[in-house]
Order: structure tokens, then C-alpha cells, then sequence
């Protein structure tokens, strides 16, 4: 008997792509803020590209820090659904071709969130990973962490806690 031949790579990683894809469009305001994210395997990396926009404080310059917030919830969010609709398609749970802006699954709502500023964001663009903590049918929490050119320089970090949307199917949209 032999095995099922396995989904050539370029067909997973098209498929992969496209749910990310959709995930981000189901949030505009990351659009807005110029938030991309580069998905290697499950792994995100959030990009916030620089835009004048971005600056609080045109002297020194620096990054708004409700600019920074914002990336760092986003990243949060995104990589919190991000993580739950991989394992749903990568076991089947959830057939990649079904998705569609009006069947992807509910983002979370964020509880609470709390951002450390720990210097500067300088007129640059910046980069974010969120780790999952804990991920219930209910509750998550998450760690973020962002960075400009060197990984091991934070120029911010937070930990948010967000309520998790009912994975019953009724009324799955984002939103």
C-alpha cells in the first residue's frame, strides 16, 4: 500500500500565505499604520515601515508612543490569531480554500494591555514578535517585543491579555 504523496511546498506555502494575508486584511488599521508581517514557517515577524506620520516628537525625532502601542497590540492580535488558525489549518480543522474575509474566525478583544517603553523608537522602521503565553478557549495572554536594528536592543515591550472569540463557527467573521 503506498503513502499519499506529500503537497508539493510552493502549494503550503501559497496556502499558508493567503490566510495570513487574509488575517491582515481583516485589520485596516494595520494598513494604515504601514504593518506588514513576514511569515517564516509559524513564525511572524511584524514590520512597522517608517512614515513622518509616525512622529511624536519632531526635535529628537521619535516614534508616537501610542504609534508604538498600536504596533505592538497589532502584533499581538495578529500573531495570537495567527497561531490558532495555523493549527486549525494545519489539521484540517479549517480547509485554507474555504477561507474568505467573511468565513475567517473572530480576531480576540483585548482585555488589557501594557506597554514598557524603553527608549527611544527612533525615525526608522521597526520590528515586532509576539510569543502566546497561554492560549484557553477563553483567555490568552502574550508578550510582545520590538526592536529596530539590532534584535537584542527593545526599544518596547508589553503583555497583553485579550478574550478569546467563541470557535462554535456562529458568526465567524473578523471583527
Amino acid at each position: 500500500m503506498s503513502r499519499p504523496r506529500p503537497e508539493p511546498v510552493q502549494v503550503v506555502k501559497e496556502r499558508r500565505d493567503r490566510a495570513l494575508e487574509l488575517l491582515v486584511q481583516g485589520v485596516p488599521y494595520a494598513r494604515f499604520m504601514g504593518i506588514e508581517f513576514d511569515r517564516r514557517g509559524d513564525e511572524l515577524t511584524a514590520i512597522m515601515h517608517y512614515d513622518e506620520k509616525l512622529i511624536g516628537n519632531p526635535f529628537l525625532p521619535a516614534l508616537h508612543g501610542g504609534a508604538i502601542a498600536s504596533f505592538l497590540e497589532v502584533t499581538s492580535i495578529i500573531g495570537l490569531s495567527w497561531q490558532t488558525l495555523w493549527d486549525d489549518i494545519e489539521t484540517g480543522r479549517v480547509a485554507a480554500e474555504d477561507l474568505g474575509p467573511e468565513t475567517m474566525p473572530r480576531l480576540p478583544k483585548t482585555i488589557d494591555f501594557t506597554v514598557d517603553y524603553l527608549r527611544a523608537g527612533l525615525p526608522r522602521d521597526a520590528y515586532a514578535r509576539a510569543r502566546v503565553n497561554r492560549s484557553g478557549r477563553r483567555y490568552a495572554s502574550v508578550h510582545v517585543e520590538a526592536w529596530q536594528d539590532n534584535r537584542d536592543k527593545l526599544f518596547a515591550q508589553a503583555t497583553g491579555h485579550f478574550l478569546m472569540p467563541s470557535r462554535n463557527g456562529s458568526g465567524a467573521h473578523i471583527g
